[in-house]
């Protein structure tokens, strides 16, 4: 039967517990706390998505608000979202400057912190795991660190490679391990521990869905069986990538892969992949199991190819080091990324919102170029937090004297509920965000 919980509404079948979307007709979301908005309203989630090695040194820009922003060629993927979009300009971490190589100005990117070189491992706690400790707590999943290359632990001019690998650390000294398997990934937001088998979350939890379906309006109705839709079509596709033998194909309910992993450790098809941790992300804050998500789109230093553009005759890393044609055709790719993602959390209606409306979307890298110019940090955001953010305008902090890039996290995680005085090397939050 339909589970409820002090904090969420589940449907539960054998070794599956699958969190509600937002309705009309049930309160799914329970308050987690005095503070918490009420159980009709939905929460705000952040996402962060990163891809390395920065953009077009010339087309990466805004001009103007609202409707008539237009936005450099990097950002064209965007233009549907502009109004919701808030182009942020000059913010840097100082610490990251150091060092003047990829794996120095990336392991402190959403922490702000001190690396240490020689080797050794020890960075900062990074935000979006701040408030997985704290208002994760209240979700089924803290957070969710996804990723779509793996991690490189070897050293460069002195600095872990691990720093380029990771952006999101459960600790100084603990990178947060990235899930490079979307059926893995898939199976954290539904699959309870030690569920084992091969039988679909749906079916699982098919007659909690059947008593559910009765006692809902009309309108709730048709939104759960869009949702219902959503989760069966990820379920295929990961089964159809893994009788195609890709990476996404590992089927974790088993004690081993069916399949060989491909020796290099890269997907073959980097743009399926990609686009499954996409909707893995959209699925988990529609269904509130989690919401905070970090998706590293790639390494900095990054080896991937992208033979789905037609560019494979050079690693991402190579490519960003000249404006080319096909430096900008990678760089849409990327942004295309969060579009679909937009695309995806706008058309969830939670009540006078969309899911779009109550998150905060952040697209970063960490540095402006592939030159290593990291003195200002190229960071876009889509959403309106809970309908706390002013979006379709641009925000310059290029000139002013206290733009660290940690003052953004203070406000972000503000909008979230965690207000502190200081994180990382900043003492406020940005006013304007």
């Amino acid at each position: 039967m339909l589970n409820r919980t002090t904090r969420r509404t589940f449907l539960r079948g054998l070794g599956v517990s699958m969190a509600l979307p937002w309705m009309e007709s049930i309160p799914v979301w329970g308050q987690t706390s005095a503070a918490a908005p009420p159980a009709s309203e939905a929460p705000v989630r952040v996402a962060v998505l990163f891809s390395g090695n920065g953009y077009h040194s010339k087309e990466f820009w805004v001009k103007g608000t609202g409707a008539d922003m237009e936005l450099g060629q990097v950002l064209a993927p965007l233009q549907p979202h502009r109004e919701k979009l808030l182009f942020i300009k000059g913010l840097y971490n100082v610490e990251a400057t150091k060092g003047n190589i990829h794996s120095s100005q990336t392991g402190n990117l959403l922490s702000g912190a001190p690396l240490s070189a020689g080797g050794e491992i020890r960075s900062g706690t990074s935000f979006d795991q701040l408030l997985a400790q704290t208002i994760g707590r209240g979700t089924k999943v803290p957070s969710l660190v996804l990723g779509c290359e793996k991690s490189n632990p070897s050293v460069h001019k002195n600095y872990s490679m691990l720093y380029s690998s990771h952006i999101s650390w459960n600790s100084p000294t603990s990178p947060t391990p990235l899930e490079l398997y979307p059926a893995l990934a898939f199976d954290r937001l539904f699959k309870d521990s030690g569920s084992r088998g091969d039988q679909s979350v749906l079916d699982a939890v098919l007659a909690d869905a059947n008593d559910l379906r009765g006692k809902i309006s009309n309108a709730d109705q048709h939104k759960f069986d869009e949702y219902l839709e959503s989760v069966r079509d990820v379920e295929r596709r990961i089964a159809s990538a893994g009788q195609r033998g890709e990476l996404q194909g590992w089927k974790p309910t088993l004690d081993k892969p069916n399949v060989p992993r491909p020796p290099d450790g890269i997907p073959q098809d980097i743009a399926e992949h990609m686009r499954l941790m996409c909707d893995i992300l959209v699925l988990a804050f529609q269904t509130d199991t989690t919401r905070v998500v970090t998706l590293k789109l790639n390494n900095d230093h990054s080896s991937l190819r992208f033979p789905n553009l037609n560019v494979d005759y050079m690693i991402h890393h190579l490519l960003s080091h000249s404006d080319t044609a096909d430096w900008l055709k990678v760089n849409q790719f990327f942004m295309q990324q969060a579009a679909y993602i937009a695309d995806r959390l706008d058309a969830i209606q939670e009540g006078e919102r969309t899911a779009l409306d109550n998150s905060m979307l952040m697209f970063c890298s960490s540095m402006m170029t592939g030159n290593h110019n990291n003195n200002e940090l190229p960071v876009v955001m889509l959403g309106r937090g809970g309908g706390k953010i002013e979006t379709g305008r641009e925000l310059n902090y290029l000139d002013q004297e206290n733009r660290q890039m940690c003052r953004l996290y203070l406000s972000m995680m503000d909008k979230m509920g965690v207000t502190l005085d200081t994180f990382g090397d900043a003492t406020a939050p940005l006013a304007e965000v």
